[in-house]
């Protein structure tokens, strides 16, 4: 795949309140197809009230999306699990491409130096405790949908634990992401090919191809039930009166189907 115009991306982005800008994404591992967009980050001097979180633009063909980090931002990267796991790898395979003083030189280095201490685990376990009992919601969603035949319901709670119940366990597992195309890979592997969080994810993703949608539902929802008991130790006092009230719900309801 032929790379983008360095030279153009420069000259286009480049202001005075720019320190560093890089290339990340598929571009930058060398994986990109023909409809990979161009992932460009500015790394700005300082927050600007009106930033935008990224900005798409179309050049010679290609959608480019830019996105502007302030120095606030970085901080979080690497004390942020949730962030770590998503960025982390993508920084050490990332590409500068006008880097004048060293500073994301500096950053890359901090993430190629980056290790997942107890600290980080702390924080993992509270972020995972928390958002169990965020997605109880999508589970009695997805209850819901399957009680009464509603394929709404049932199609926005899948959305919803497909992508919660997979963040929970890579966050909580420390999983560090090589891209997002492959987050539920990734996680799957970290677990286990061949567990039972591993063997249910199949079957809720429907990787082969097989299942109906109640089916899916119904694996999301089992899969809620097996990540509460996997994050057992992690659950924080004040959230385990509502995530094992899913929990029970779940498995009274799953019974009589």
């Amino acid at each position: 795949m032929k790379q983008p115009d360095i030279d153009n991306l420069i000259n286009r982005f480049r202001s005075p309140e720019v320190k560093a800008m890089v290339l990340m994404g598929s571009f930058a591992r060398g994986d990109a197809g023909r409809f990979s967009d161009v992932d460009l980050l500015r790394f700005v001097k300082e927050e600007a009230k009106d930033q935008q979180s990224a900005v798409s633009h179309v050049i010679d063909g290609r959608l480019v999306v830019v996105a502007d980090i302030a120095p606030n931002k970085i901080d979080s990267w690497f004390t942020r699990p949730e962030e770590a796991t998503g960025i982390i790898v993508g920084l050490r395979d990332a590409q500068p491409l006008w880097d004048p003083d060293g500073y994301f030189a500096e950053i890359q280095r901090r993430a190629r130096d980056f290790v997942w201490d107890s600290s980080m685990q702390e924080k993992a376990d509270a972020y995972a405790s928390r958002e169990m009992v965020g997605w109880a919601e999508e589970a009695h969603k997805a209850l819901e949908g399957l009680r009464s035949g509603d394929i709404g319901r049932m199609l926005n709670a899948q959305f919803g634990l497909s992508w919660g119940l997979t963040t929970v366990m890579r966050v909580q597992r420390g999983v560090l992401l090589t891209t997002d195309n492959s987050f539920s890979s990734e996680v799957i592997a970290a677990v286990g090919e061949d567990s039972e969080w591993g063997k249910l994810c199949r079957i809720a993703f429907d990787i082969d191809g097989k299942q109906s949608l109640s089916e899916q539902v119904k694996a999301w929802l089992r899969l809620y039930v097996l990540t509460a008991r996997m994050i057992e130790s992690a659950i924080k006092p004040e959230d385990r009166e509502v995530i094992q009230h899913t929990v029970s719900l779940i498995q009274a309801e799953l019974e009589r189907r």
